[in-house]
């Protein structure tokens, strides 16, 4: 059962509209499709990268996926799409990310740290101030992930070391300081311990360093935690969509893992018997969501 579930258009920053995603979704032979737009930042913040219509045309997307939801829902012979949010975890604004969740029918929530207080972790000139400077963002980032899962506002713990890109020989340098893995493990203990899926995503293998996100020392905790993973593409591009998938499960089960869970009611995909027909458990309770053989 294939699935990618954290994908993006270009309302934000993507290259694609939904449609356009979503035919990709299709021709990659993809059983479900989440397209998990980005969330607004608060004036406070800003992100470079987002076309300047952003936020303003978020509606417009909403529209686009449930128009996608209305016309291929009930065929089985392409995937089911679904409309989630990648919610920018901020800690200063809880307001401000309740009241944007409140607004629109997401089926799910991948919760992201994209911004540790308000520097943004994946632009380079954020780690030129040193390497003390870089260890207190790292621990930061990790106890702010251990606060965001026990939140109850997100399903997933998107692409936990999304923080190494601008400084991965530094983030492996701080990983093999004593104590550091200690950081990490908290979070990825409070995933575990609040039902929180923690996202194995392809994208670190588009990067230069070509790993995987996360890092394998961090795939023993999650081992090691009993976590729920899933797999994901993080695909900004159509090319992308479904992209890494089988790399990334050979991955996971070097680790010992033998299911992902997705953040799915039953009700989601009451009109895909067959992929209902692979569930290997309905996992209940605050984030309800669904376990298969990877």
């Amino acid at each position: 059962m294939l699935a990618d579930l954290h994908t993006h258009t270009d309302t934000s920053h993507g290259h694609h509209s939904a449609a356009e995603m979503y035919a990709a979704a299709a021709a990659a032979g993809l059983d479900l499709f989440g397209l998990s737009e980005h969330s607004p930042l608060p004036e406070d913040y800003a992100c470079k990268l987002y076309v300047p219509a952003f936020p303003g045309n978020f509606p417009d997307f909403v529209r686009d996926m449930q128009a996608l939801r209305s016309r291929c829902g009930q065929r089985a012979d392409l995937p089911l799409p679904l409309l989630g949010v990648e919610l920018d975890w901020l800690p200063g604004h809880p307001a401000f990310m309740r009241d944007f969740m409140a607004r629109w029918p997401f089926s799910y929530v991948i919760g992201s740290l994209h911004y540790v207080g308000l520097v943004p972790v994946a632009r380079p000139a954020a780690w030129t101030d040193g390497p003390d400077a870089a260890r207190a963002r790292y621990r930061e980032y990790y106890a702010e992930m251990a606060r965001m899962a026990a939140s109850g506002l997100v399903n997933v713990a998107s692409h936990p070391d999304f923080i190494k890109r601008s400084s991965y020989a530094m983030f492996h340098e701080w990983l093999g300081e004593p104590g550091s893995l200690d950081a990490a493990a908290r979070a990825v203990q409070a995933m575990a311990a609040h039902h929180v899926i923690m996202e194995v995503s392809s994208a670190g293998l588009r990067q230069p360093f070509a790993e995987p996100y996360p890092c394998p020392a961090i795939m023993r905790l999650a081992a090691d935690c009993g976590v729920d993973i899933c797999l994901a593409s993080d695909a900004h591009d159509r090319a992308d969509a479904g992209a890494g998938l089988a790399d990334v499960a050979r991955y996971v089960r070097s680790f010992g893992f033998t299911c992902q869970t997705l953040p799915l009611r039953p009700d989601d995909i009451a009109t895909r018997p067959a992929v209902l027909a692979q569930v290997r458990d309905y996992l209940d309770g605050p984030l309800p969501r669904l376990r298969f053989a990877l």
